[in-house]
């Protein structure tokens, strides 16, 4: 059971035969002892704005459709984001951005996402992560990494129709094309590049890869990430679904 193994050690989920499987699994998982306890003190002291509220404190699963042609891929979940709502992307401006250009794009019945439960649906969409815990400072460990990468392996290989993949950032962008390796897929001989908006399709009948900046609040303040640009990565994907 994923609960039982050790940072650098693999967890299984090759039994899981559906994205809702993968889900359960995830929920359960406390293979990483310095992100469980992280994640689980985040949760008990809280951030004062928040303090009457109940965190989720657990890994997260992906969100949206378990059929979807399109993955979109982050990072790991934020500490008052994420491992507060129990929901990707959720309860933080990196959140706020990303589901507006889903909205816009089509993928996505509204621009918002506060909280589970809130009406929120994903159309032909599925937003999974690199890592599924809160990491302290953002940055789980290779280790970390390579121990959680099984999940998005495995989901990749039970979305049968996928054909078009956004990783938000590179470290995203890294993770998914090892579990893409993983989970059987054909890599290029020269690894793809990443840079923003920069489309990479994928051989033997693989997706197209999109690379996007990642819309943190670092490169959203700072102009690096400008929502017409955040836009043209989306609306990318859906030409290519449409097409």
């Amino acid at each position: 059971m994923a609960g039982e193994s050790l940072p650098g050690t693999r967890v299984n989920v090759s039994d899981v035969s559906s994205i809702v499987g993968v889900q359960e699994r995830v929920i359960a998982c406390r293979a990483c002892p310095r992100l469980v306890d992280w994640r689980e003190e985040v949760a008990r002291v809280k951030r004062r704005m928040y303090r009457d509220e109940t965190y989720w404190g657990a890994p997260l699963a992906a969100f949206g459709d378990p059929h979807a042609r399109l993955l979109v891929v982050g990072l790991a979940p934020a500490a008052h984001g994420g491992n507060r709502t129990g929901r990707m992307f959720t309860g933080d401006r990196s959140g706020d951005w990303l589901f507006g250009a889903l909205y816009r794009a089509g993928f996505a019945n509204q621009p918002e996402s506060v909280r589970a439960g809130d009406g929120l649906e994903l159309n032909q969409a599925l937003i999974s992560a690199a890592a599924r815990c809160a990491p302290p400072a953002n940055k789980p460990t290779v280790e970390e990494l390579a121990t959680c990468r099984p999940y998005i392996a495995r989901e990749i290989e039970l979305l049968t129709d996928l054909r078009v993949v956004v990783a938000l950032g590179r470290i995203a962008f890294d993770a998914f094309l090892r579990a893409y390796a993983d989970a059987g897929g054909t890599l290029p001989s020269r690894k793809p590049p990443f840079g923003h908006n920069v489309a990479s399709q994928l051989p033997d009948g693989g997706p197209l890869l999109i690379a996007c900046y990642h819309p943190s609040q670092q490169n959203t303040q700072t102009g690096r990430l400008t929502l017409d640009m955040l836009d043209a990565v989306f609306q990318r994907a859906r030409q290519v679904l449409d097409g």
